[in-house]
């Protein structure tokens, strides 16, 4: 898995375990100049990825809800949160917080 995409996936996992389950992973220094159009394409990889692994079914089947999530998902970051994500290269609490609610609106499955 190229390392991209095992990052987004790493993002998007500790973007959705529970508090205090998992430690977050190590800052991803490529993510400091991330557009929020960027950030939204990590999170559709990662949830792709995550997400077919989960149900047992193609990405390409994933594509409209994982697109769901993404948008909304990034569509409701403070620019704080945007801001930590470009520090991090993962979301914080809060942003995780909202992750969660989009993966039930979009009607995937929640990865813990």
């Amino acid at each position: 898995m190229p390392l991209r995409l095992a990052l987004a996936a790493a993002a998007f996992l500790s973007a959705t375990a529970a508090f205090g389950a998992a430690l977050p992973p190590p800052p991803d220094p490529s993510a400091a100049n991330l557009t929020p159009a960027q950030i939204q394409t990590r999170a559709l990889d990662a949830c792709l990825i995550t997400q077919a692994k989960l149900m047992g079914v193609t990405r390409e089947e994933l594509r409209r809800p994982c697109t769901c999530y993404a948008q909304r998902t990034v569509k409701a970051m403070s620019p704080a949160e945007i801001a930590n994500f470009r520090a991090t290269g993962y979301f914080d609490d809060a942003t995780r917080q909202k992750a969660l609610g989009f993966i039930d609106q979009c009607k995937l499955k929640r990865p813990f």
